[in-house]
């Protein structure tokens, strides 16, 4: 595992915010509360919670990256839906009342385990959003609306050996590579590939296994950083 940090409150205005590093990955995510729900939301008395991600100009080597136009490309897309996805995992969407929750991630620094990086942020900034919520709604506090802690690691195989959290180095030869969302004890979401070989039932096991004591040890550092 890389040396893993969470500094909180670094944006004035979002409801919360945090900057996230997984080594040389680092992503700003910010939560950010606002009246009114999707259309087919309207009228239930259900909240949402969405996410949208980019990856900065000058967040990764080779050259500078293009913003993102008025069309993401397929590759931020698909991760923001696994960030939304996931983060609404944790919430009763119907203790919210008509309101949305955005989750923005920004890569400030891309050295792989972006996505997981944005979604232990994510919740992070998602769980300061609710205890401002509950402020302003006179609820007993964040976990109110909370029905669980997520947190998220990259796992794969390596020249045969298990790897937890990859950076590029890792990620770039990995023969497969896995990314774990967990809440609490129970899985949100396995993404594996085989990239460059194949796996056995067995290893996908041991993936999974060296993922938990991954997730193990960042909910921990969530928790501290929450002051939780």
């Amino acid at each position: 595992m890389r040396d893993i940090t969470i500094e909180r409150n670094i944006i004035k205005y979002p409801q919360g915010s945090c900057l996230i590093s997984f080594g040389d990955t680092k992503v700003i995510c910010t939560a950010t509360i606002s009246n009114g729900v999707p259309p087919f939301l309207t009228g239930t008395g259900k909240g949402w919670v969405t996410a949208e991600y980019a990856m900065l100009p000058g967040s990764t080597g080779g050259g500078r990256k293009r913003r993102d136009g008025a069309k993401r490309d397929g590759r931020s897309t698909e991760i923001q839906r696994l960030i939304g996805r996931t983060l609404r995992s944790a919430v009763h969407l119907e203790r919210l009342g008509e309101v949305s929750i955005t989750i923005d991630c920004d890569v400030l620094q891309a050295d792989g385990g972006t996505r997981t990086a944005a979604v232990t942020g994510g919740w992070v900034a998602l769980y300061d959003a609710l205890r401002s919520l509950a402020k302003e709604q006179g609820t007993s506090g964040a976990e109110h609306y909370l029905q669980g802690q997520v947190a998220a690691v990259s796992v794969g195989k390596v020249d045969g050996q298990i790897i937890c959290d990859l950076d590029y180095a890792h990620d770039s030869r990995a023969e497969v590579d896995m990314n774990v969302v967990k809440r609490g004890e129970a899985l949100v979401e396995v993404q594996g590939t085989g990239e460059q070989g194949v796996f056995s039932r067995k290893e996908l096991n041991t993936l999974l296994d060296a993922a938990d004591i991954g997730i193990d040890e960042i909910m921990d550092i969530q928790r501290q950083a929450l002051g939780i």
